[in-house]
């Protein structure tokens, strides 16, 4: 068993705390243990949040595309496959419900990995799917999380 702790701590009272949900605002701060920085937080832009913090939805979707990718590294790195450059270019969609609460429907990991020897382009699929099955945070949510790689040859 491993746990994990995060302090998250609301920034945003303005001096009048929650009196209205338009007194306060959504900013907060997340760290954890022995960590160097700070993520800087708010509400999405729609629920009234600072565009230029990351929002519970992003992070989330973060979680989902760095847990695939350490994983599918792993996995390549096991199978002898050289991976010079990874990125990922995640999206997830979100329904709102009449109640106001709401739900990601899915996510879409796209990761793009360049890797050294054509020859073993045509394993990596299953190495996509070996680290979606592995990984930690997609067998944690409730929706659909998708793949949709890519691989090329590096430079």
């Amino acid at each position: 068993m491993h746990s994990f702790r995060i302090h998250t701590t609301w920034t945003g009272n303005q001096g009048a705390g929650t009196s209205s949900y338009r007194a306060y605002r959504r900013e907060h701060e997340i760290i954890g243990p022995a960590k160097a920085s700070t993520i800087h937080g708010s509400s999405a832009p729609e629920f009234l949040g600072d565009p230029s913090r990351y929002n519970p939805e992003e992070l989330l979707i973060s979680a989902l595309s760095a847990c695939h990718m350490l994983w599918a590294l792993h996995l390549c790195a096991e199978a002898g496959i050289i991976v010079t450059a990874y990125h990922d270019e995640a999206t997830g969609d979100m329904a709102m419900n009449p109640d106001g609460s709401g739900q990601f429907t899915q996510v879409i990991l796209r990761p793009h990995v360049a890797i050294t020897d054509p020859a073993r382009i045509p394993d990596l699929p299953a190495l996509h799917h070996r680290a979606h099955e592995l990984c930690f945070i997609a067998r944690s949510v409730n929706f659909d999380v998708r793949l949709e790689p890519r691989t090329s040859v590096a430079a």
